[in-house]
């Protein structure tokens, strides 16, 4: 891409595609599109309709400057600073795990499992969209929200001030936050990534999402193996703690509930890819 050449948005779309591609971006397309409608201000239908029109100097520059980031397969969410989740949008930043539609499901199970909480728990909340979903749908609800990461907890804080959301955010790993109060509803999704699969992830998630919101240990279950027996002592009669969980660890999460002696037999949701996607559990205790 030369600078004394004249680039409409349809040369540059097609110049684009090609060299994403070649660069391992599998929706090279669709990407291009949406970094120029970034560039240009423009929307995907003002780009259709605009195919031949030049971009200017700026228009440009702002242009090479994405493409050369996605060429080194920066996540395209980093590059545009955000990501739909349950239908709002998120800032994300390279302190934060990128929302994936694959957790919707940890939310719809929650508003199903335990539809009148009053007082709710995410844990290891990240970029703040499980508890800030959880929020706009009960309304009356007390919702806190806890993270290892200062950073994280500042993005977080950011996204629930975007959406008007009021929550509570904590430092603290697991239950130290809040280690005398007890929940109705119990939510997280944890590092589950064995640690030795790391290095085989794509290069978006495994150069770029912060590493201990992906290793989950040498199983990639020590996180549920502290999570789920403490979770016993902070729930509310009935509450209900539901988890996200990797591909393969359905089982294995689900032993751990039951070794607690203290929670009714588990479920399991698949996802949209009919994936085990989340396991979650009723505390005995329900009357």
């Amino acid at each position: 891409m030369t600078a004394h050449e004249v680039w409409t948005t349809l040369k540059l779309l097609t110049w684009t595609k090609e060299y994403l591609l070649n660069k391992g971006v599998v929706n090279a397309r669709l990407e291009a599109e949406w970094l120029l409608c970034a560039a240009t201000g423009l929307d995907r239908v003002g780009l259709y309709l605009q195919y031949e029109k030049p971009l200017n100097e700026r228009e440009l520059a702002v242009y090479r400057a994405m493409i050369a980031r996605r060429a080194r397969r920066e996540p395209l969410q980093h590059i545009l600073g955000s990501q739909e989740f349950y239908t709002l949008d998120y800032e994300v930043n390279a302190d934060v795990l990128i929302p994936r539609h694959d957790t919707e499901v940890l939310i719809t199970e929650a508003l199903a499992r335990q539809p009148k909480a009053h007082s709710v728990l995410d844990i290891g909340t990240g970029s703040g969209c499980i508890a800030i979903s959880l929020q706009k749908q009960f309304l009356n609800a007390v919702v806190t929200a806890t993270d290892i990461s200062e950073a994280a907890l500042a993005v977080a804080r950011r996204n629930a001030e975007k959406h008007g959301a009021t929550i509570e955010f904590l430092l603290g790993s697991l239950f130290e936050p809040v280690s005398d109060r007890s929940f109705d509803l119990i939510v997280s999704n944890p590092p589950y990534i064995a640690t030795a699969d790391i290095n085989s992830l794509e290069q978006e998630v495994r150069d770029y999402d912060p590493r201990t919101a992906l290793d989950g240990g040498a199983d990639g279950l020590d996180i549920y193996r502290k999570l789920i027996p403490s979770s016993v002592e902070h729930l509310n009669r009935g509450g209900w703690l539901l988890v996200e969980i990797g591909i393969g660890q359905a089982i294995d999460v689900v032993q751990l509930f039951r070794n607690t002696g203290r929670y009714c037999e588990p479920i399991i949701v698949l996802d949209s890819a009919g994936i085990e996607r989340v396991v979650g559990a009723q505390h005995k205790e329900i009357i």
